[in-house]
């Protein structure tokens, strides 16, 4: 009885319990679901800021007011008012009649740009080389190889003395080369002159006792330069006259034959003159200057000249 009883209160725990029972096993195991995070996008653009627009202005109408007028004294445009009054496209006004005016679109000012000094725009603009010094270089060479100054380069690197050493990097500033000696130039001499074009007296005019002197005159050849000068000739080609021959440089362009030039006897005698442009060469061994042609000379003309009369002794 006892064992029966022990048989009973065990069957009847484990009925309670659910203990020994075999666990079916389900198809598919469960998942737990993934949450999935969103996250906001970067900004790809710079946001600029908007100016922040004043409310408009009252203004009460006065006699004489136009759209025009107050569109020009506060800046904006007629349109402006228009739209902003809701008025007619005349934009008729009435004395005492409030309106309202736009406040004028601030204008952005343009972003600061960094301003170099003169130094530094000095230094930018130069073209620079750097070097590596090697051995047995000096600073006399390196400024020599670059036609260079020495004291250019000292003051580009911030040295106090000449002394360079292997491996020191130097700043060779190309731009303050020093200029090449050229060739001296030659002076160039200037053209030959054309021949002078003679104006007065015409070929063959005739001279009397009435005048006292002849003047000859011609056309310039150009603007003579220092040192230059017409060469005046005059001559006596009269027979038995001998030789009378008057030479004279003038930078004028007209030349008084003298009263002294006149023949001396009662006869008209027939002279000749031209103009040749000259140039200064030096002194002649007298110590006179020397003259040499700088052109062509005229051609010749001629004129007569009567001369005066023979004095004749008072009879006492």
């Amino acid at each position: 009885m006892f064992a029966l009883l022990a048989a009973g209160l065990t069957y009847g725990a484990i009925q309670i319990t659910g203990l020994g029972e075999p666990v079916e096993p389900s198809g598919t195991p469960s998942v737990a679901p993934t949450q999935t995070v969103t996250l906001p996008p970067l900004p790809t653009e710079t946001t600029v800021p908007t100016a922040t627009l004043e409310p408009p202005t009252q203004y009460r109408v006065v006699a004489g007011d136009q759209c025009l007028g107050l569109a020009v004294f506060f800046g904006v445009s007629v349109q402006s008012i228009v739209e902003l009054n809701q008025l007619p496209a005349t934009c008729p006004l009435s004395i005492g009649q409030t309106i309202l005016i736009p406040r004028p679109t601030p204008t952005a000012l343009p972003p600061p740009t960094e301003t170099l000094s003169p130094a530094e725009q000095t230094d930018v603009a130069c073209d620079k080389i750097t070097y590596t010094v090697a051995e047995n270089d000096s600073l006399s060479a390196i400024a020599e190889n670059y036609n260079v100054s020495m004291q250019g380069i000292m003051d580009y690197n911030g040295m106090s003395s000449q002394t360079v050493f292997v491996g020191q990097v130097l700043i060779v500033p190309l731009c303050e080369r020093l200029p090449t000696p050229g060739p001296s130039p030659t002076p160039t001499s200037p053209p030959p002159y054309p021949a002078p074009n003679l104006l007065l007296p015409r070929d063959g005019a005739a001279f009397t006792l009435a005048d006292d002197s002849v003047t000859l005159q011609w056309a310039a050849v150009a603007a003579l330069l220092e040192g230059e000068a017409y060469q005046v000739v005059v001559e006596d080609l009269t027979e038995g006259s001998g030789t009378v021959r008057l030479v004279a440089q003038v930078t004028d362009t007209k030349f008084i034959v003298p009263a002294s030039f006149r023949p001396g006897d009662v006869l008209p005698h027939i002279l000749r003159w031209q103009v040749e442009p000259v140039r200064r060469a030096g002194s002649a061994p007298d110590g006179t200057t020397r003259w040499v042609s700088a052109g062509a000379p005229s051609p010749y003309r001629h004129f007569t000249w009567s001369g005066n009369p023979v004095a004749t002794t008072p009879t006492p």
